[in-house]
């Protein structure tokens, strides 16, 4: 009996407390998705890293030998030196000095990775007038940005995603959750294939030193915004039609984003997932809103019966004439 009674009291408590027992199941599984990210991360690229150090190691030190002349503190001041302008976008390599990395194309590439948050970090304001302008031009213009890709998505998807579903939905009556999950998965193919393998293929032809793999990395990591910046297109030497092919990734990455976007909302407007997201929101007190909802509207009944009393009561006063002949008209009635 009493085994019964606390399973049936641990069951409640879990139902009333359900949205917070989900939070913190999500919260754990976030921090364990972050620890495993990081025991693989560094399970691959560490052995690699040990190795370019080593190969390093022994570059430098044969530079050395066959350079008496100069010491290591005047190498590693080099070295250092070269280091920090190439953190800003400038080589010293002889097959780079073509290559400006401030001209309208640039500059517009780079305008479009700070307001699309991507910021691949290649090339960065190295005066503090550019540092200054960076911080206003970013602080204006990345809402503004996000006012315009809501703006657009909100008018695609109508088209896109809801007249389609709708469509199928009333002219053939499919179920309308299983229209949305097909026309989804659908929509979700056409994009990964116009938006990132027939790109990755492009970029595979056009960059001398991608493969196809690291072209489908690059797609993924700018269109996802994370803008690592280990790969960069139109940064080889003596890029055919450089400033063209600029503008062109440019237009690459705005449309991407914006398929991405109308992607996301499609996705995120499926029966299920909506389901699944609240099982991690905060559930409205309902007993509070009753309440306010039964005080709104006694309010709003008492109001309307006072109201129809004073007109009442205006209509007997503006009346005298039939409230006098009335106790008349009574007399009479009782008299006969």
């Amino acid at each position: 009996m009493l085994q019964s009674l606390a399973g049936s009291s641990c069951v409640r408590l879990v139902e009333q407390h359900r949205s917070a027992w989900c939070f913190a199941l999500l919260v754990l599984g976030y921090l364990l998705y972050l620890v495993f990210g990081a025991v693989v991360f560094s399970s691959v690229e560490l052995p690699y890293e040990d190795l370019l150090r080593q190969e390093l190691g022994k570059l430098k030190q044969r530079f050395l030998e066959e350079h008496a002349c100069l010491s290591e503190q005047q190498l590693e001041q080099f070295l250092m030196r070269v280091l920090e302008a190439s953190n800003y976008g400038v080589s010293v390599l002889s097959n780079a000095s073509g290559n400006w990395n401030w001209d309208f194309t640039s500059s517009l590439f780079f305008a479009s990775t700070v307001l699309s948050t991507t910021g691949y970090g290649h090339t960065v304001p190295l005066s503090d007038g550019g540092k200054a302008f960076c911080i206003i031009y970013s602080v204006i213009g990345i809402p503004f940005t996000l006012l315009f890709l809501t703006a657009v998505v909100q008018r695609i998807i109508v088209y896109v995603t809801r007249r389609p579903v709708l469509y199928f939905h009333i002219r053939w009556g499919f179920s309308k959750q299983v229209v949305a999950i097909i026309h989804a998965m659908v929509l979700g193919f056409i994009t990964v294939s116009c938006f990132f393998l027939i790109p990755a293929a492009i970029f595979s032809v056009l960059e001398d030193d991608w493969n196809f793999l690291e072209s489908f990395y690059f797609c993924f990591i700018s269109l996802s915004t994370i803008g690592l910046g280990d790969y960069v297109p139109g940064e080889g030497y003596n890029q055919k039609f450089r400033e063209l092919y600029k503008i062109g990734i440019t237009c690459y990455l705005l449309l991407g984003l914006i398929a991405m976007l109308v992607v996301l909302e499609t996705f995120c407007e499926l029966h299920e997932l909506k389901k699944f997201r609240k099982l991690f929101y905060v559930k409205k007190d309902k007993e509070e809103d009753q309440v306010h909802i039964m005080e709104h509207d006694q309010l709003s009944f008492s109001s309307i019966s006072d109201q129809a009393a004073s007109m009442k009561d205006d209509q007997k006063a503006n009346e005298p004439f039939v409230n006098s002949q009335s106790p008349t008209s009574n007399d009479s009635s009782l008299n006969n």
